[in-house]
């Protein structure tokens, strides 16, 4: 009864409060369905190592090392983990639609903004630039490479960076239709957008995956990791004599991978790292990040909508963040909610794959800029 009594009052209201957070996590992956295969393990990762002693983390003044801690070592701090799970992504990713429409590239390139906005936000309330651009590249819509940025410029800042980044992402559907209302009129989301089929060769689908790399190569050097990998997983996906290595690249290594990535992510969840008004600031920080991204994409295209006789929908312009497809299929909802008959999802989709590229390039130039 004294050893139970001793580990029941060892524990801290900040732990608690953390545990608490870690439940909240695992009830939105599973009753919401937010982005479950990582906020489920990140949830529970975050009730373990907040119990005193657990073993699971190392302890202040204590020689061993805890078993999470190995998991972060060899996965997270070596950028090992978001790597492999980008080679799924783009073995996922089919980018038929935007080399069909190659210049929704320029509303991927277009709803990259937020990232940038946000890292002067994040510099005058008195985050470093590292940390201010650790904090921008939330608004990529994109956790592999938040985790991927921030691991190498503000690693203590990766617990709240990573949650942001998920809890965003999964918070599209909500988001998203908030942003784009507020800077477009009812008219303006119910253009209609002709469909135009055409096919792509297969060629041309082998050839881009290594066209974007070596273009990468010259324009972002940094980017590489990021970009190689995601690319060569498409390839995976296209060359045609590699489907066994492409369905297990999108399945079991990326199904592996988020559970080890989530429950290692929970290293930097404990309480004396995680709760501090410097936490809820990189929280709100991310969230107007995320909103300006869109914003930008959707500004853009009204933009471009002066100067062309055939308008585009200027929500196909917040669909250009990374969030695939999650961000195409709200826009195909919006523009359905406006004109049931109004089919935009083809275009939004070639801007949702453009946005996938541009944040990896972006989060690349980032890191040669600010290393």
């Amino acid at each position: 009864m004294t050893q139970l009594l001793e580990g029941i009052l060892s524990v801290s209201v900040g732990q608690l409060i953390m545990m608490a957070l870690g439940a909240l996590l695992i009830y939105l992956g599973i009753k919401k369905e937010y982005e479950p295969t990582l906020l489920i393990p990140m949830g529970l990762g975050a009730i373990l190592v907040n119990f005193p002693n657990s073993g699971l983390v190392t302890q202040v003044g204590s020689d061993q090392i805890g078993v999470l801690n190995i998991l972060f070592d060899i996965g997270i701090a070596t950028e090992l983990f978001p790597l492999l799970i980008f080679i799924g992504i783009g073995a996922m990713i089919d980018f038929g639609p935007l080399l069909q429409n190659p210049f929704m590239l320029l509303f991927g390139a277009a709803a990259q903004f937020g990232i940038f906005f946000t890292i002067i936000i994040a510099v005058l309330f008195g985050f470093d630039l590292s940390q201010a651009a650790s904090i921008g590249i939330i608004g990529a819509a994109d956790g592999p490479t938040s985790i991927f940025v921030a691991n190498i410029l503000a690693p203590e800042l990766l617990g709240p960076i990573t949650i942001a980044a998920y809890s965003y992402m999964a918070l599209v559907p909500i988001i998203q239709p908030f942003a784009i209302k507020l800077v477009t009129t009812k008219k303006e989301r119910a253009i209609r957008m002709t469909y135009k089929a055409s096919n792509v060769s297969r060629m041309t689908k082998i050839l881009f995956p290594i066209i974007i790399t070596v273009v990468a190569g010259f324009i972002s050097p940094a980017s590489l990791p990021l970009v190689g990998f995601l690319m060569f997983g498409n390839l995976l996906r296209e060359c045609g004599v590699l489907d066994r290595l492409s369905q297990s690249a999108q399945n079991e290594l990326v199904n592996l991978v988020s559970i080890l990535l989530g429950l290692t992510i929970s290293v930097k969840m404990t309480a004396d790292q995680f709760l501090n008004l410097q936490t809820l600031m990189i929280i709100a920080f991310g969230l107007v990040a995320f909103i300006m991204d869109t914003i930008g994409g959707v500004l853009f295209a009204k933009l471009l909508n002066l100067f062309r006789k055939e308008k585009i929908n200027p929500m196909i312009g917040g669909a250009g963040i990374s969030a695939f497809p999650m961000s195409a299929r709200v826009i195909q909802k919006m523009a359905a909610e406006e004109d049931k008959q109004n089919f935009v999802l083809h275009y939004a989709i070639g801007a949702n794959v453009a946005g996938q590229i541009a944040s990896v390039i972006a989060g690349g130039m980032i890191l040669a800029y600010f290393m």
